[in-house]
């Protein structure tokens, strides 16, 4: 994937002056526009529009200061106005466009390129597990992303789940794994813009799909699954699996994600306070 990703950001150099969209370039890389936006994101912290969008205006920068004109370069990065230009570069510079070449302001935004950089070996212990459809049934509601620490708006979430809503999740629970699960999906705000949100669910697998009143159903398709146990300081070691996937093993594996819900499920450990097992299961697919 490293290798593919290096390549895409070499095809996006080479049409930054074009109509580029996300699907064109996730049909180049081979892979689906999902795979590629998360992959991207969790390995860059930018989502991938964000990069496009700054490497252009990098570029339209470089012009300025060879002393072609605002209005050429606007319409050569893709911006439909004079305004629109203007208004994006003053944002992301500080300065006019039409400063520029008087100025000399540079701001630079250089390419990307992926590696691996081994510190340590990095062992990943995972299984892949075939799912028939299932429904996540549980209480859920949007919350801000977070990839350090506690989100306290999960911990909001899981405090106000009533004693009946509990208990209706024991009754339906009746697949693997049988254990209350912590759910992420409809992210796309997140990949819009680097302070977004996420749907957050917290429930159990059934396979019974009947409307209920207390609790949310959502239908997950039958899928394949890699399945992350991991132990240690909670919830710094579930984070750090979480990074590992996309950092370490999504790149070098033979499998790309799916749009589809993720989980996870936690077991704190009681003789050793601040300490859990966790297993974190992320939707796949073999690459084509």
């Amino acid at each position: 994937m490293l290798k593919e990703l290096n390549q895409v950001m070499d095809y996006i150099e080479e049409h930054l002056t074009e109509d580029l969209t996300l699907e064109e370039i996730a049909n180049f890389a081979g892979a689906s526009d999902y795979h590629l936006r998360t992959v991207f994101f969790h390995l860059s912290g930018i989502t991938l529009s964000e990069y496009i969008k700054n490497r252009r205006l990098a570029e339209a920068n470089r012009a300025l200061l060879k002393g072609h004109s605002v209005t050429e370069v606007a319409y050569r990065y893709g911006y439909q106005s004079l305004d629109g230009f203007t208004r994006a570069f003053k944002k992301w510079s500080g300065f006019l466009p039409s400063e520029i070449a008087k100025t000399q302001h540079s701001k630079f935004f250089p390419k990307l390129s992926f590696k691996i950089t081994v510190t340590g070996g990095i062992s990943m212990e995972y299984k892949i597990v075939e799912q028939p459809e299932f429904y996540l049934a549980g209480v859920s509601q949007r919350v801000p992303m977070q990839f350090e620490g506690v989100n306290q708006a999960i911990v909001q979430l899981a405090q106000s789940i009533t004693p009946e809503q509990r208990a209706e999740m024991h009754a339906l629970q009746n697949l693997e794994p049988k254990q209350i699960v912590n759910a992420s999906y409809n992210a796309d705000a997140a990949f819009l813009k680097e302070e977004g949100q996420l749907t957050h669910l917290i429930g159990v697998l059934t396979t019974d799909g009947s409307p209920s009143q207390l609790l949310e159903k959502v239908k997950v398709p039958a899928s394949t699954w890699a399945v992350f146990p991991n132990e240690g300081p909670f919830p710094l070691t579930m984070q750090e699996t979480h990074a590992n996937i996309y950092a370490q093993w999504l790149p070098s594996s033979d499998y790309e994600l799916i749009d589809v819900p993720g989980f996870s499920f936690t077991q704190m450990n009681e003789d050793k306070p601040g300490y859990a097992y966790s297993e974190v299961w992320t939707p796949v697919k073999k690459k084509d």
